[in-house]
Formats: structure tokens, C-alpha cells, sequence
């Protein structure tokens, strides 16, 4: 991250096939924490929260936004806004991005997971996954995918494949097919778009 200069976890080489999809161990002279939604530490393995760092390469704040300063550090500690869980041997594994989660029916889901199911069907070009509004479950999962050209795939063949590889409450309920995800200059997925766009639409929408 730009904010801490910008190392916050590494993962030493030897470890690379045994820690396999691990964010690696704190950099020197840098404290990382794992919260909950309430800011309590989390100290059991396994179990996902924030990750928070702390340490003389992280900033103290942003130039002239003491808003943004007092919601992204507190006590000095900088809120990464991603998901994150350790392990046993204390290894970091990135999750999520942390506003990205949603929960569905007290459970929370990470839309990264199911991304990666979804990527395993070869007709998709990208796809993405976002919580929308629901009377019974408060959120539940919207796949919004991008086929690629001639590519054919419907609404039930996706989520059959989630169910066969997700548990049933990461399974999304809806699917719509549009013609592009956006993306910021950096190329990273708009979620907040996707919300806009199309947090509200019609399922099994046309391309």
C-alpha cells in the first residue's frame, strides 16, 4: 500500500510451496492486527477479519483530510480495508477486499471466493460479484458476468456450478449478463458501479 511504504506482509521464499496463496509474515519493525466489525482483535486462526498495521513506515495521516485521517487510522493504526486470516503459524492470507463483504443470512461472504468458482466455467471473460438487498436474507449474491464473444451460458448452468463447488449460502441467487464490468484507471473493478448499475436489475439480463 502507498500508506505504508510500501510493505506490510512478505513471504519468504522457502516458504512459497508449503504457504501456497499466502500473504506472508509482517515486514520488519511493522505490527499487524486482525479485527472485527467492532474493532476486537481476533486471535483464533482461521477466522477472517480486517487487517490493521502499525509501524514507522505507515503515514500519519492524509495532507489536509483529517476526515479521511480519522476514519482510516485509529490509535495509529492503519485500517488496510482488506480481509484477511491467519494461521496457526502465524502466515497472513489476504481474503477480500473487507467492504466488498457482504452477509446473507448472519453469514458473511466474501465475493472473491466465489469469483474464483466462477473463473473455472471457460465461456465467462470476467466476472463479478456483488451483495444486493433481500426481505429474507438481508443480502444475497449477484454474479454480474461478461461472456466471452460466442460464448453461450445461462443463469442455471452458473449457479449448478456453484452449488456443486460452494457452500449453499455463497451460492448467488441472481446472474446478470452485461457487456462490460468497469474499471478505475488502474484497472480495478468498480464494485460501487456494479451496486448502481445494476444492484436492482432484472436477472438473466441480454448482452
Amino acid at each position: 500500500m502507498t500508506e505504508t511504504s510500501p510493505l506490510v506482509l512478505a513471504l519468504p521464499p522457502e516458504q512459497a510451496v508449503s504457504k501456497i496463496g499466502a500473504a506472508g509474515l509482517p515486514a520488519l519493525h511493522t505490527s499487524v492486527r486482525l479485527v472485527d466489525e467492532g474493532g476486537n482483535d481476533i486471535d483464533e486462526p482461521g477466522v477472517t477479519g480486517e487487517l490493521w498495521v502499525k509501524g514507522p513506515n505507515v503515514t500519519p495521516g492524509y495532507w489536509n483530510r483529517p476526515d479521511a485521517t480519522a476514519e482510516a487510522i485509529t490509535d495509529g493504526w492503519l485500517h488496510t480495508g482488506d480481509a484477511a486470516r491467519r494461521d496457526a503459524d502465524g502466515y497472513y492470507y489476504i481474503i477480500d477486499r473487507w467492504k466488498d463483504m457482504y452477509i446473507s443470512g448472519g453469514e458473511n461472504v466474501y465475493p472473491a471466493e466465489i469469483e474464483s468458482v466462477l473463473y473455472q466455467l471457460p465461456e465467462i471473460a470476467e466476472v463479478s460479484v456483488i451483495g444486493v438487498p433481500d426481505d429474507k436474507w438481508v443480502e444475497v449474491g449477484r454474479a454480474c458476468v461478461v461472456l466471452k464473444d460466442g460464448a453461450e451460458l445461462t443463469e442455471q448452468s452458473i449457479t449448478a456450478h456453484c452449488r456443486a463447488n460452494l457452500a449453499r449460502f455463497k451460492v448467488p441467487q441472481s446472474v446478470v449478463f452485461i457487456d462490460e464490468i468497469p474499471h478505475n484507471a488502474t484497472g480495478k473493478v468498480l464494485k460501487r458501479e456494479l451496486r448502481r448499475l445494476y444492484g436492482a436489475v432484472e436477472t438473466g439480463a441480454a448482452r
